[in-house]
């Protein structure tokens, strides 16, 4: 059981067989020591609730009990009593259900045996979900700049953050970028716009004075990241009359993204919630990229979304596309922008909204992008077909609370954010035709 979890890349604390509800204790304690994301019990035969009651209350972690028997039935006629108790481990998960709800510990389970890749597919989720918990409560979340005026959906309360999903959001300026961009070498420089021709493709509207500010911003904001530990962040600032400071958030976009492809992901407008919305579906490995409404195709029956600034190369269909823009989605500031299509196929669109007590909840509806004619204008752009009119889909998805923004991510992971939404204690709606 330790070598296949170990295989889903996690790191497993093992603490052995238990037998009374002494060695529960013990494990507890190692387990609490140990800062577990996640406490997986496997029921191999039948025990009794006291054996795992202490880990359930003591190790501070969401737990998950696993009912593989060895195979699919028993074989009758040869079984002896000692040969079915093997395949009893189905008979303690009730009496584990009644007794830890009794207690006040949440719990969840996956039953099957242990040739069923089905049940191990759901375990998987569970890791997975584990996962992203730890990446939560442990990370560190950038707020660099100011509140995008008049916005009011996308402001959050960072304390909120720590006391809802853990971790820690550094509130941080735009001189913090300004000063770093100062200290940027021409050699440095150089070697930035080199990367950037090698992963993109440059539309001829792109200026080589934007692109090698863009160059010299992106080696200042990965420096940035390192200084204060950054695990994700969110950003925005207005400027005024291409005065340094406007030319520094204008230079973001180039960064951002590569800092996104490389699992940091980066959110425009001051969107806190929706880069922690893209770091939540980059470790599930759905990459996650800015996004907005852009049109609805009736004609297509499709919904078309994207967004300018940090996109999730990783997740592009095709080799991304730098275009130099006068100005940048309506905002002030000039020079390169990322533009791409999602990869074709299944993806899943997902939000973190904000009841009006300040609970967050998360927002996901599954889709697919489809080919079709796309907008040049230096925009990510996605066209999602979610099975039903895009009208209807659109006024269902607006009604769930979630923001105008959210992540673009690829594959269909309501499943794995369902796991997830139950580790971090939120309420998931899934916005369905």
């Amino acid at each position: 059981m330790s070598t296949r979890l170990g295989g889903m890349d996690c790191d497993v604390v093992d603490v052995g067989f238990i037998s009374d509800e002494r060695d529960g204790a013990v494990a507890a304690e190692k387990l609490r020591m140990a800062d577990c994301d996640l406490i997986i019990g496997f029921l191999t035969t039948y025990m009794t609730a006291s054996m795992l009651a202490p880990v359930a209350q003591r190790s501070g972690a969401p737990v998950l009990l696993i009912n593989l028997q060895p195979s699919e039935a028993m074989d009758h006629e040869t079984f002896d009593t000692g040969a079915w108790l093997a395949y009893c481990g189905a008979c303690p998960l009730p009496e584990m259900a009644n007794a830890f709800r009794r207690c006040g510990v949440e719990f969840r389970s996956v039953s099957g045996h242990l040739g069923d890749e089905r049940a191990w597919a759901r375990i998987g989720r569970w890791v997975k979900a584990a996962g992203v918990r730890a990446a939560l409560r442990h990370g560190r979340h950038g707020l660099l700049g100011h509140l995008y005026p008049g916005m009011m959906d996308v402001s959050s309360d960072p304390t909120l953050v720590t006391a809802q999903l853990g971790g820690h959001v550094e509130i941080l300026e735009i001189d913090d970028v300004r000063v770093r961009v100062e200290k940027v070498t021409d050699a440095e420089t150089a070697a930035r716009v080199e990367l950037a021709r090698s992963m993109f493709t440059l539309d001829e509207s792109v200026v080589d004075e934007d692109l090698a500010w863009a160059g010299r911003v992106s080696v200042a904001l990965d420096r940035l990241v390192d200084d204060f530990g950054l695990d994700s962040l969110a950003y925005y600032h207005r400027g005024l009359d291409g005065e340094t400071h406007e030319r520094v958030g204008a230079g973001l976009t180039l960064g951002a993204s590569l800092l996104t492809a490389r699992g940091i992901p980066a959110a425009g407008e001051y969107e806190l919630r929706t880069s922690l919305a893209m770091l939540i579906m980059d470790r599930l490995g759905a990459g996650g990229s800015f996004t907005e409404f852009q049109a609805l195709n009736f004609r297509d029956n499709v919904v078309e979304m994207g967004h300018d600034g940090p996109a999730h190369l990783a997740i592009s269909a095709r080799r991304p596309l730098l275009r130099g823009l006068d100005i940048l989605h309506g905002k002030r500031g000039w020079g390169v922008s990322v533009e791409f299509d999602v990869a074709h196929g299944p993806v899943t669109a997902f939000g973190l909204g904000q009841r009006r007590d300040g609970v967050f909840t998360m927002v996901a509806a599954e889709g697919t992008v489809v080919p079709g004619p796309l907008l040049k204008i230096g925009n990510t752009t996605s066209r999602v077909d979610f099975g039903c009119d895009p009208g209807e889909w659109t006024d269902a998805w607006s009604a769930s609370g979630v923001a105008h923004h959210w992540a673009l991510g690829t594959g269909h992971r309501v499943g794995e954010l369902t796991a997830v939404a139950d580790l971090l204690g939120l309420e998931l709606t899934a916005v369905r035709p």
